[in-house]
């Protein structure tokens, strides 16, 4: 059995921070679990899926954030002991409920996963969500270490319970992605608390109902600051008169600077695990007393907001240091970073970076559409159609990469679900061609009303579903219109051509990209309508079929003698598996998939049996 279900308590693993938090869930006894993945939170959910045949937990894989959420609500709700994960921008598409479901609460508990992605690693977007742990009045907590990881959800999971709340369990990629020794505590069974009891003037969240519990909400946000003022995740260490304040990931990179600038004892550090609602009066304890505090925090400066004006409201004269050119408000923080604005707010001298130097060497790796990708061959063939004169809109997943040259299949991407939304917009205006790209999990989580719409508005635009039969882009996670997945055949199957005749679209087309001469002659087809046209580009993503479905490939593409170096298929087809030698064109056989494609380009590239 994995060893996040048999671990004993008191004993040492390493784990990856996502781990942690499913240990830390199932630690605390959680009974529900829903999600929508997305980096850098998509292993908690993937792990959780991994393990359900035996936790004794539910599961499932929402269609999307605003539905895991609601989903979720059911749960605890019905009494179950909730967690909910999903990325940071997930939240946006969540925020309907996550603005009501603190006002009538959490019979049976619930937390909030976002995990959020500083620097851009994976997102369209730095947003810091705990400006929504505040405009949604949750308790906001932050790990820092594997080890915090698994206490802190566990924590707030508690605290959850105890307070009938939701909880917000607020990550950044560092620390979902880091491995660190967690020590295991006791598990217990899933917690299942007293059954639904209807109560509408608590659960019906009309107008009269929303004001009166509003009121309520901010009696428990009180409730649980003076939580927040004795919990031991806020810590107070060091001494002298120069403090600094922290919360999340930052609370390491900043003990590592002040490690090497020799200050560990001699500057008074206030970590907030537990960051909001803020301790206000251990806040005004160790400030009293200091001369300076520098408030170092990732993201948004929202300690250095309510701290600066707590010390005003209180009348402590302190320097309160906070964002800067060394502190920058934006992109991911590092040791580094935190040292070099120390040392500007003491007025220590800098000093140079030394960064390791990088290997000689190295080749370059780009990001890349996988070789036998079928989204690279339904733009090649959408290229030869239609080339520069029409518009394309595309959305969130594999698909996105089209951008880069020579595909060049973006000229706009928006967030998850808006390419035939934003693509209807941009064609009503500009009279041009506008063709939308979306992938099938994307059409499932929010592409279906954005189709309703260009059908019901009369919008002319042609939608292209690039369906590769799973959410290829966060790790093949299942979505409704999968025929298989790793557990085995889907048999509650949701049919994408009977949905999109059902939104009303009349000329529906199905068609494998992989065959270069049909998929040219639809598109032709659907270019001589009008209105709203759909093309279900329909082939499994290579990974996926080889892995889940045990597809295999049994012929490599090779270049015979005789090409005459045109680089036509390098130009605009541009496959990983193409590279030169000697001015000559070849296709390297470890990375063929087989696809076949660039067989349908030319003449001088045929198939051959793998040896």
């Amino acid at each position: 059995m994995d060893i996040l279900l048999s671990g004993q308590a008191g004993e040492k693993h390493l784990l990856l921070g996502n781990e942690a938090i499913v240990r830390g869930a199932l630690e605390a006894g959680v009974s529900f679990v829903s999600c929508y993945p997305g980096t850098p939170s998509s292993e908690v959910p993937d792990t959780f899926f991994r393990l359900s045949d035996k936790g004794g937990y539910g599961f499932e894989y929402s269609t999307n954030e605003k539905v895991a959420l609601e989903v979720g609500i059911g749960a605890t709700l019905g009494g179950a002991s909730t967690l909910v994960t999903m990325k940071h921008v997930g939240v946006n598409v969540a925020a309907d409920p996550l603005m009501s479901v603190a006002y009538f609460g959490a019979p049976g508990g619930l937390v909030l996963l976002s995990a959020d992605d500083p620097g851009c690693h994976s997102s369209q977007n730095e947003q810091d969500n705990r400006y929504y742990a505040r405009l949604a009045g949750m308790p906001c907590l932050e790990p820092s270490s594997a080890q915090e990881m698994k206490d802190m959800t566990r924590a707030a999971m508690d605290l959850s319970r105890q307070f009938e709340q939701p909880v917000m369990l607020r990550t950044s990629t560092r620390v979902n992605h880091q491995r660190g020794e967690v020590v295991f505590g006791e598990m217990q069974p899933p917690v299942q608390g007293a059954p639904f009891v209807s109560d509408p003037r608590r659960f019906v969240i009309v107008p009269a109902v929303a004001r009166a519990r509003h009121k309520i909400l901010l009696q428990k946000l009180e409730e649980l600051r003076q939580e927040a003022e004795k919990s031991p995740l806020n810590k107070v260490s060091g001494q002298g008169d120069v403090g600094c304040i922290s919360s999340g990931v930052s609370r390491v990179y900043l003990k590592d600077a002040l490690t090497d600038l020799d200050l560990l004892d001699k500057v008074r550090v206030l970590e907030l695990g537990f960051s909001y609602p803020l301790p206000e009066k251990m806040i005004e304890d160790f400030l009293r007393g200091l001369s300076k505090v520098i408030i170092v925090e990732e993201g948004e400066p929202i300690l250095e907001t309510e701290i600066s004006a707590l010390a005003h409201r209180l009348g402590i004269e302190v320097e309160i240091h906070g964002k800067s050119e060394h502190l920058p408000h934006f992109d991911e923080y590092s040791s580094l970073i935190v040292k070099q604005g120390l040392s500007a707010a003491l007025g220590l001298p800098q000093t140079a970076a030394k960064p390791c130097p990088a290997p000689q060497g190295l080749p370059m790796r780009p990001p890349n559409m996988c070789p036998g990708c079928p989204h690279r061959a339904a733009f090649y063939s959408v290229r030869q159609v239609f080339g520069d004169e029409a518009l394309y809109s595309s959305d969130i997943g594999c698909y996105t990469l089209g951008v880069l040259p020579p595909l060049r299949a973006a000229d706009t991407c928006v967030c998850m679900g808006a390419s035939i939304s934003t693509g209807s917009g941009l064609a009503k205006v500009s009279g041009r061609t506008v063709v939308a790209y979306i992938g099938d999990s994307t059409f499932f989580h929010s592409g279906i009303t954005g189709l309703a719409n260009a059908v019901f508005n009369h919008h002319d635009l042609l939608v292209i579903i690039l369906d590769n039969k799973t959410t290829a882009m966060t790790g093949q996670q299942p979505h409704p219109g999968v025929e298989h997945t790793s557990k085995g055949p889907n048999t509650a199957r949701v049919d994408i051509l009977a949905l999109v005749k059902a939104c009303g679209v009349e000329h529906v087309r199905v068609q494998n990209p992989l065959n270069m001469k049909a998929t040219k002659e639809v598109l032709e087809e659907l270019k001589a309508l009008s209105g709203v046209r759909v093309l279900i580009a329909e082939e499994p993503c290579p990974l996926f079929a080889r892995r889940v479905m045990g597809r295999k490939r049994p012929a490599t593409a090779v270049v015979e003698e005789g090409c005459d170096g045109c680089n036509e298929c390098m130009d605009h087809l541009a496959c990983p598996a193409f590279f030169t030698q000697d001015g000559k064109m070849v296709i390297n056989p470890d990375q063929c998939n087989g696809c076949m494609f660039c067989v349908q380009l030319c003449e001088h590239i045929k198939p051959r049996k793998r040896s």
